[in-house]
C-alpha cells in the first residue's frame, strides 16, 4: 500500500525523485497522468492496468465518459525510474498541474499524487477543515 505525504524538488530537467518507499511498491517503470484536482497521477504498471480497464468498461456512447478517457489516458505516458529513483515529468504535464520547484508526493493507496507545494497545502487546510463533516458524510454510507 502506497502511504505517505513527501516534499521534493523538481531539478531543471524536469526530474523528481520517488520516495524510496514508494520505489518499493511501484518499481522500475511508472504511468504518469494528469490527476484530477490539479494534481498528477502516478501508478505502477499493474495498478494503472486495472484502472484503464475500469474506464475501457465504460461507454464510448456518453460524451462524459469519452472525454473523460481522452483526458486521462491521452495525457498518459511511461516513465522510467532511474537508478537513483527519479522520474522524468513531461512538460506538458508539468504545466497542467503548476508543478515548479518544490513539489508535493502523496500516497493514495494505489496510486500516487505529485502536486505543487503551494496547491496541496491550500488543499489540505481546506480538508482538515471539513474533516468531520466528511467523516460524517462516510459515516451515513457505512464507510466510518
Amino acid at each position: 500500500m502506497i502511504i505517505g505525504e513527501y516534499t521534493h524538488t523538481i531539478d531543471d530537467k524536469n526530474r523528481i525523485s520517488l520516495p524510496s518507499k514508494f520505489r518499493a511498491e511501484m518499481g522500475k517503470k511508472v504511468i504518469i497522468t494528469p490527476g484530477l484536482d490539479s494534481c498528477l497521477f502516478v501508478f505502477a504498471p499493474k495498478e494503472w492496468k486495472i484502472f484503464s480497464d475500469k474506464l475501457a468498461e465504460t461507454s464510448i456512447g456518453q460524451a462524459d465518459t469519452r472525454s473523460f478517457n481522452r483526458y486521462l489516458l491521452g495525457g498518459a505516458v511511461e516513465a522510467d525510474v532511474d537508478s537513483i529513483g527519479r522520474m522524468l515529468i513531461p512538460d506538458f504535464l508539468k504545466e497542467r498541474a503548476g508543478l515548479k520547484g518544490k513539489a508535493v508526493l502523496i500516497g493514495v493507496k494505489n496510486r500516487v499524487e505529485i502536486w505543487n507545494d503551494k496547491v496541496w497545502n491550500e488543499y489540505k487546510a481546506g480538508v482538515e477543515k471539513q474533516a468531520d463533516a466528511l467523516a460524517e458524510k462516510l459515516g451515513s454510507v457505512g464507510v466510518l
